[in-house]
Protein backbone atom coordinates (compact mmCIF):
# COMPACT_ATOMS: atom_id res chain seq x y z
CA UNK A 1 0.00 0.00 0.00
CA UNK A 2 2.92 2.55 0.40
CA UNK A 3 4.76 1.68 -2.16
CA UNK A 4 1.63 2.38 -4.29
CA UNK A 5 0.93 5.33 -2.64
CA UNK A 6 4.54 6.44 -3.14
CA UNK A 7 4.27 5.61 -6.94
CA UNK A 8 1.35 8.08 -6.75
CA UNK A 9 2.99 10.73 -5.25
CA UNK A 10 6.05 10.68 -7.44
CA UNK A 11 3.98 10.83 -10.31
CA UNK A 12 2.12 13.90 -9.35
CA UNK A 13 5.61 15.77 -7.86
CA UNK A 14 6.79 14.87 -11.26
CA UNK A 15 4.21 16.39 -13.17
CA UNK A 16 4.23 19.76 -10.35
CA UNK A 17 7.90 19.82 -11.58
CA UNK A 18 7.98 19.95 -14.73
CA UNK A 19 4.58 22.25 -15.59
CA UNK A 20 7.13 25.57 -14.68
CA UNK A 21 9.30 24.62 -17.54
CA UNK A 22 6.60 24.18 -19.73
CA UNK A 23 5.38 27.82 -18.73
CA UNK A 24 8.38 29.50 -18.79
CA UNK A 25 9.21 27.87 -22.32
CA UNK A 26 8.81 30.66 -25.23
CA UNK A 27 6.67 30.43 -27.83
CA UNK A 28 7.10 29.49 -31.26
CA UNK A 29 7.97 31.99 -33.83
CA UNK A 30 5.89 31.55 -36.05
CA UNK A 31 2.08 31.42 -35.47
CA UNK A 32 1.65 32.29 -31.91
CA UNK A 33 -0.42 29.26 -30.68
CA UNK A 34 1.51 28.67 -27.52
CA UNK A 35 0.48 31.81 -26.28
CA UNK A 36 -2.63 29.85 -24.51
CA UNK A 37 -0.57 27.37 -23.76
CA UNK A 38 1.80 29.30 -21.43
CA UNK A 39 -1.24 31.16 -20.12
CA UNK A 40 -2.89 27.99 -19.44
CA UNK A 41 0.31 26.52 -17.40
CA UNK A 42 0.87 29.53 -15.90
CA UNK A 43 -2.49 29.70 -13.93
CA UNK A 44 -2.58 26.10 -13.86
CA UNK A 45 1.15 26.74 -11.58
CA UNK A 46 -0.38 29.07 -9.34
CA UNK A 47 -3.26 27.40 -8.32
CA UNK A 48 -1.53 24.48 -7.28
CA UNK A 49 0.99 26.11 -5.32
CA UNK A 50 -1.76 27.94 -3.52
CA UNK A 51 -2.70 24.97 -2.48
CA UNK A 52 0.09 22.97 -1.83
CA UNK A 53 1.04 26.05 0.24
CA UNK A 54 -2.78 26.66 2.10
CA UNK A 55 -2.49 22.31 3.00
CA UNK A 56 0.92 23.01 4.21
CA UNK A 57 0.01 25.72 6.33
CA UNK A 58 -3.04 24.09 7.16
CA UNK A 59 -1.58 20.89 8.59
CA UNK A 60 1.31 23.41 10.36
CA UNK A 61 -1.15 25.12 12.48
CA UNK A 62 -3.00 22.18 13.52
CA UNK A 63 -0.17 20.69 14.71
CA UNK A 64 0.60 23.62 16.21
CA UNK A 65 -2.04 23.96 18.18
CA UNK A 66 -2.59 20.70 18.82
CA UNK A 67 0.75 20.30 20.62
CA UNK A 68 0.25 23.66 22.56
CA UNK A 69 -3.52 22.28 23.77
CA UNK A 70 -1.83 18.90 24.80
CA UNK A 71 1.01 20.90 26.66
CA UNK A 72 -1.84 23.24 28.52
CA UNK A 73 -3.66 19.89 29.38
CA UNK A 74 -0.67 18.33 30.92
CA UNK A 75 0.19 21.44 32.68
CA UNK A 76 -2.47 23.60 33.06
CA UNK A 77 -0.17 26.28 35.16
CA UNK A 78 1.13 26.94 32.05
CA UNK A 79 -1.22 28.51 29.99
CA UNK A 80 0.06 31.86 30.30
CA UNK A 81 3.38 31.09 29.33
CA UNK A 82 2.38 28.90 25.74
CA UNK A 83 -0.49 31.17 24.47
CA UNK A 84 1.63 34.31 22.96
CA UNK A 85 4.11 32.25 21.66
CA UNK A 86 1.63 29.76 20.07
CA UNK A 87 -0.22 32.80 18.75
CA UNK A 88 3.29 34.23 17.09
CA UNK A 89 3.32 31.00 15.82
CA UNK A 90 0.31 31.00 14.25
CA UNK A 91 0.76 34.57 12.90
CA UNK A 92 4.25 33.10 11.40
CA UNK A 93 2.41 30.03 9.38
CA UNK A 94 -0.23 32.17 8.38
CA UNK A 95 2.06 34.89 6.80
CA UNK A 96 3.50 31.55 4.60
CA UNK A 97 -0.27 31.11 3.04
CA UNK A 98 -0.63 34.88 2.44
CA UNK A 99 3.04 35.50 0.71
CA UNK A 100 1.90 32.34 -1.49
CA UNK A 101 -1.02 34.17 -2.02
CA UNK A 102 0.45 37.47 -3.68
CA UNK A 103 2.80 34.95 -5.19
CA UNK A 104 -0.38 33.28 -7.10
CA UNK A 105 -1.43 36.96 -8.07
CA UNK A 106 1.37 38.26 -9.34
CA UNK A 107 1.71 35.23 -11.77
CA UNK A 108 -2.06 35.53 -12.65
CA UNK A 109 -1.00 39.44 -13.61
CA UNK A 110 1.45 37.38 -16.33
CA UNK A 111 -1.26 36.07 -18.24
Amino acid sequence: MLRRLGKWFGLAAAMVLGTPLLAMAQAAGTGGGGDGLRAGLIGLGAGIGIGIAALGCGMGQGKLAASAMESIGRNPNSTNQLFVPMIIGLAFVESLTLYSLVISFILQGKI
